[in-house]
C-alpha cells in the first residue's frame, strides 16, 4: 500500500504533468479547414481541382510547421452535387460539427450564395475559390464574412463585352445566360456593361440548367441579327448551347464566361467545343514563376495522373483555391487565432502575398472582399481536351 504522503506526492506530480501536456495538446490540434463543393455529377473535375489547389498549398503550411504555434491544418470535404440545398446541409455539419476555422466552396453560385448566408449568421470566414456572382461577396451584410479569390460576374462582364468588341468585332451581342442566380447576376452585368457603352443587345435569352434543346432560344437571338453571343452556364448546359447551334448550322462567336472549363466540356459539346472563348483566372502553360513551378512539381509528385502541365484542368480551381488557402493561413496567423471574427479581421491586415496567380497587396480591406480584379484575366479555349490560352497551340 503507497503511504499517504507518497499518494499525495504522486497525485501533486501527475496534475503538474497533466497541466504541462495541455498546451502541447491543443497546440497539435489540427485547424479544420472545409471544403463544400461539387464532387460527383458533371462538375466533379472541377471539384477535384479545388481539392488539388487546397491540399497542395495545405502541404507547404504543414511542411512549414503549421499554424499557431505548430497546428496542422487539416481539410475536410463534403459533396454538394451543385444543390443549394444539400450545400447548406453540407455547410452546416462542416461549421457545427467538424468545427471549420475557414470554409471553401460553392462551385455553383446559388450553392454559394445560399453558404454565404449562413456564414455570415455563424460568424464563420468563407473563401470563394470558384463561383462568380457579385453577391457572393457584396451581399449588404455588415460584417461580412465571405471573401473569394476567383472572377467576379461584374467585372467578367465588362471583360467579356471588351473581349468580343477586340475580337470578333461585335455590335450587336445576344445573351444566352442560364435561369438561375447566376444567369441573373451576368444579365445585370452585362446589360451595365453594354449600356455603358451606348450598345442594344440583339436579345436575352434564358434556358434551364437541365435543358437539352435550347434551338427556340438561339432563333430568336439569330433573327434579332445577333453577331456574337454572350453565354453563361457550366458545363451540362453550355454544351447543350453549342450542339444547339450546330443543330442550326449557325456559325456564331461565342464568348463565355468560364461555365465551360468545370468539367466534360468537351466530350458533351462536340467538336465545336473548341469555338467557345471563355475567361479564365490562371494558365499553367507558357513560362512559370517560381511559385508556379513549384506548384507544378507538387502535383506530379502528389497524384500520379498528372504527368504535365495539360493534366492540370481546370487550372483555374487549382490556381484559385491554392491562392485562396495561402491567404486564408495569413489571415489565421494575423488574428493569432481561428475564432471567425478575428480571422475576419485577420484577412485586412494581409500586407503581401507573392502568390501563383499574382503578387496580392493589401487583398482585401471592408469594402473589398475580392482579391482578384480585371487585369488578372486571361482568355481561353479547348484544344483537345486541354485548356490554352488563345492564340496557344498544344504540342
Amino acid at each position: 500500500m503507497i503511504p499517504a504522503t507518497r499518494r499525495t506526492f504522486l497525485s501533486a506530480a501527475m496534475a503538474v504533468a497533466a497541466s504541462l501536456a495541455l498546451p502541447c495538446a491543443m497546440a497539435a490540434e489540427p485547424i479544420k479547414i472545409g471544403l463544400v463543393t461539387a464532387l460527383s455529377g458533371q462538375s466533379a473535375l472541377a471539384g477535384e481541382a479545388i481539392t488539388r489547389g487546397l491540399t497542395v498549398a495545405i502541404d507547404e503550411v504543414n511542411a512549414k510547421g503549421g499554424l499557431l504555434g505548430g497546428r496542422k491544418l487539416q481539410l475536410v470535404r463534403r459533396d454538394d452535387e451543385g444543390n443549394p440545398a444539400k450545400g447548406v446541409t453540407a455547410a452546416r455539419e462542416l461549421i457545427y460539427k467538424e468545427k471549420v476555422a475557414v470554409l471553401f466552396g460553392g462551385l455553383d453560385s446559388p450553392v454559394s450564395v445560399a453558404i454565404v448566408q449562413m456564414a455570415n449568421q455563424e460568424k464563420v470566414p468563407f473563401m470563394g475559390p470558384w463561383a462568380a456572382a457579385t453577391p457572393i461577396t457584396k451581399n449588404g451584410a455588415n460584417p461580412n464574412f465571405p471573401f473569394r479569390v476567383s472572377a467576379v460576374d461584374e467585372i467578367v462582364d465588362l471583360g467579356m463585352l471588351a473581349y468580343a468588341q477586340k475580337t470578333f468585332g461585335a455590335s450587336k451581342p445576344g445573351m444566352i445566360l442560364v435561369n438561375n442566380a447566376w444567369g441573373e447576376s451576368n444579365e445585370k452585368g452585362l446589360s451595365a456593361a453594354l449600356q455603358a457603352k451606348g450598345i442594344k443587345a440583339a436579345g436575352i435569352e434564358k434556358f434551364e440548367d437541365g435543358a437539352v434543346d435550347v434551338v427556340p432560344q438561339l432563333s430568336r437571338l439569330k433573327a434579332a441579327g445577333a453577331d456574337v453571343l454572350f453565354l453563361v452556364g457550366n458545363v451540362g448546359p453550355s454544351a447543350q448551347v453549342v450542339k444547339s447551334l450546330d443543330r442550326m448550322g449557325w456559325k456564331v462567336p461565342v464568348v463565355s464566361h468560364w461555365g465551360p472549363a468545370g468539367g466534360r466540356f468537351t466530350e458533351l459539346a462536340g467538336p465545336n467545343a473548341k469555338s467557345v472563348h471563355f475567361v479564365q483566372t490562371y494558365s499553367f502553360f507558357g513560362k512559370q514563376g517560381p511559385v508556379g513551378k513549384r506548384v507544378i512539381k507538387a502535383l506530379i509528385t502528389k497524384y500520379p495522373d498528372v504527368k504535365g502541365v495539360e493534366n492540370i484542368t481546370p487550372a483555374v480551381g487549382v490556381a484559385n483555391a491554392y491562392d485562396g488557402l495561402q491567404l486564408a493561413a495569413l489571415a489565421i496567423e494575423k488574428a493569432g487565432s481561428t475564432q471567425g471574427d478575428a480571422v475576419r479581421q485577420g484577412f485586412y491586415k494581409i500586407d503581401r502575398y507573392e502568390g501563383l496567380i499574382k503578387t496580392y497587396v493589401n487583398p482585401f480591406s471592408p469594402q473589398v472582399h475580392d482579391a482578384l480584379n480585371e487585369n488578372d484575366y486571361v482568355w481561353a479555349y479547348f484544344n483537345g481536351d486541354y485548356i490554352l490560352p488563345v492564340g496557344m497551340n498544344s504540342k
